[in-house]
Order: structure tokens, then sequence, then C-alpha cells
């Protein structure tokens, strides 16, 4: 049974995140991220509001935002091209490697909060333990997913439903493909 159980486990992962670093680790069933590298996950976002969340379990370096299939998810810290914008974890929102805005000095995310995303098709927004942090940024075109790095000890765990937050009015969760084995 237990190479059944595993084997199940790795098809829940790649479930959530079909497309990963090498040198990123995967564990809970999908929702926890350690290691060093990206994870870009399997649903595109093709609503027109949706919102996603990141609960800090250990911090270190991370990254999270949306990001296109042409993102290079070993190279990291992401933002450092079109193909991903990302609130660093100092705090800052990057694009094409340049800095597009900044989270207050007296906000930045610590161990234990919980960072919510919001994406419209046009801005990404930053939520800091359901606090709407002001701080948009915008300029990826195309089609995006939900991404995430982690390095250097972080630990992240992902939320797509079920959120520690109500979303903010007109977001929704991200609507996941389902397979069929």
């Amino acid at each position: 049974w237990g190479s059944c159980s595993r084997a199940r486990e790795r098809a829940r992962r790649k479930a959530v995140w079909p497309s990963q670093g090498t040198d990123v680790v995967i564990v809970k069933n999908g929702r926890r991220i350690c290691g060093t590298g990206g994870c870009l996950a399997n649903a595109p976002l093709h609503q027109n509001k949706s919102y996603f969340e990141f609960k800090i379990q250990s911090t270190g370096i991370w990254g999270i935002g949306v990001a296109t299939q042409k993102a290079n998810l070993n190279q990291i810290p992401l933002g450092r091209d079109v193909h991903s914008l990302v609130m660093r974890n100092d705090g800052a929102l990057y694009y094409n490697n340049e800095e597009k805005n900044r989270l207050p000095a007296n906000n930045l995310p610590q161990e234990g909060d919980v960072v919510g995303i919001t994406y419209d098709h046009v801005e990404l927004n930053v939520y800091l333990n359901g606090k709407n942090m002001h701080c948009p940024a915008s300029g990826i075109r195309g089609t995006v997913y939900p991404v995430v790095y982690v390095d250097d000890s972080a630990i992240l765990d992902c939320q797509f439903s079920e959120f520690y937050h109500t979303p903010p009015p007109g977001f929704e969760k991200i609507l996941f493909e389902q397979q069929i084995f």
C-alpha cells in the first residue's frame, strides 16, 4: 500500500503544480512548497477576478504572484523578465526587472502571516492578513498562472480554496482542472 499512497501523493502534487523548478520540494498534498526554485500552478487565471493565498510557514527568500508558462522556474528571484510579476519577500513587486511598487516598510510579511493575491487581468494587488496593502502592480500580458518561488529555508503553504481570509468583493477562488485518473 505504501507505494500506492506515494504515487497518489505525487499525482496530487502534479495536479496543482505541474511545472516546477528542479530543486523544489512539494509536500502536504501539493500545498507546501520548500527547497529552491519556483512552481507554476496548473490553472490559468481565466476568470475575471481571481484570489489565492500563501501562508508563510518559515521565512527566507520567496516570492508570489503570477507568471506565464515561459517563466524560468529555476532562475530566482522571479520578476526579472516579462514572464512573471511577483511580490518578493522584501515587499517589492517586480516585473521585467523593474520595481513596480512596494509594501509599506512597517507591513512586511513575517512568519505566520497570510499573503493574499488578487488579479483581474490588469492589476495584481496584495493583501496582508486580510488587509489591502494598496500597492497595485501591472504589466504582465497573456495567459498567467499563480506562481511561487522559495529559497534559503523559506516554506510557504498555498490556499486556492478554504481561505484564511474572505476574498475581496467580486474576487473568487481559481477554477482548477480536475484530472480523470
